[in-house]
């Protein structure tokens, strides 16, 4: 059976997704990236394998998320797209009438607004962790619950408190703040919920026009805290699609399948990548002032790639 295979590597987590010629999940793995992005998904590659039939093949592999050209190289990937085509992709699949998507990962966080099917305008926060899941798991460990119970605890509170979201080190304060002055966790969190969303929103949609129907992906929409608070802050529903963790990588499979019906094979390197030998490497370009930081990476006798610099030249060397 030809299965098609989605890898989305990221700075938190690593997700792989085995999809069939429908498009629909056969298999999916979710693991911690733990600042290992090649052993995250070595490892990763034979937990899905144990869990597929002996009588599945791979005909075509896509990868994306922030370690997306390395792990691409590695496995032999056929397509290499960045996170708002997987994203887009993916929702498109799985809800063809969706218009807005809504995605906070781990480290970073999305807003794309699609319009007959086709991406009009996105934008992405990289940098601020008040609008990311580490600003959550963050205060859950300060508070001392477990993630996992964040989302029942915030849906108990009936008077969430207004918590000063704008930056991480102005919510840790007013939440200390707010415990000292014997406010129950329950509205604490709902606050810190409701606090995330409108740093979130004010980020990626200012200005913009959020229509139905509204999908909400990455790890952070198993918080159904979050979902509340989206849908007060909205006032509209916000619905979280099944596999809603593994949605990047779900797009990339399918963009391996639509393009695997124009290539003769695939280059994909099978699931021991524990067995072959690459090469990586950073360097400072001395070309210009901009003094680009170059990486390279090779894997077995393939050339070496080069990427990392504004100009192309290195982009364009082989």
């Amino acid at each position: 059976m030809p299965g098609y295979l989605g890898i989305d590597v990221g700075s938190i987590s690593t997700n792989l997704v085995m999809i069939d010629d429908s498009g629909a999940v056969v298999a999916k793995r979710y693991l911690r990236t733990r600042g290992q992005p090649v052993q995250a998904v070595q490892e990763g590659l034979k937990a899905l394998r144990q869990g597929l039939p002996a009588s599945w093949t791979v005909a075509g592999v896509g990868t994306t998320g922030s370690g997306r050209f390395i792990t691409g190289l590695l496995a032999g990937a056929d397509v290499i797209k960045n996170e708002i085509t997987a994203h887009a992709l993916a929702a498109l699949h799985i809800h063809p009438a969706v218009q807005t998507i809504l995605e906070i990962g781990g480290q970073d966080s999305k807003g794309i607004i699609i319009r007959n099917r086709t991406v009009v305008d996105f934008d992405m926060n990289t940098v601020c962790a008040a609008g990311t899941g580490s600003f959550l798991d963050q205060q859950a460990f300060r508070l001392g619950i477990p993630i996992e119970d964040f989302g029942p605890l915030a849906l108990k509170s009936r008077r969430p408190t207004k918590i000063a979201g704008r930056c991480t080190v102005f919510a840790e304060s007013d939440m200390i703040h707010k415990q000292q002055m014997g406010y129950a966790k329950e509205d604490i969190i709902a606050g810190l919920c409701q606090a995330l969303v409108r740093n979130y929103l004010n980020n990626l949609f200012k200005g913009k026009e959020i229509r139905e129907p509204v999908l909400f992906q990455g790890g952070v929409a198993a918080n159904q805290g979050m979902v509340k608070a989206f849908e007060e802050a909205l006032g509209l529903r916000v619905i979280v699609p099944d596999h809603f963790e593994v949605m990047g990588a779900i797009g990339m499979a399918l963009l391996a399948r639509d393009t695997g019906r124009e290539r003769a094979a695939t280059r994909f390197r099978g699931f021991e990548l524990d067995q072959v030998a690459y090469q990586f490497d950073t360097m400072e370009c001395n070309g210009c002032t901009n003094r680009c930081e170059i990486f390279s990476f090779q894997a077995e006798r393939d050339e070496r790639i080069y990427w990392g610099d504004r100009c192309g030249r290195w982009e364009n060397m082989v």
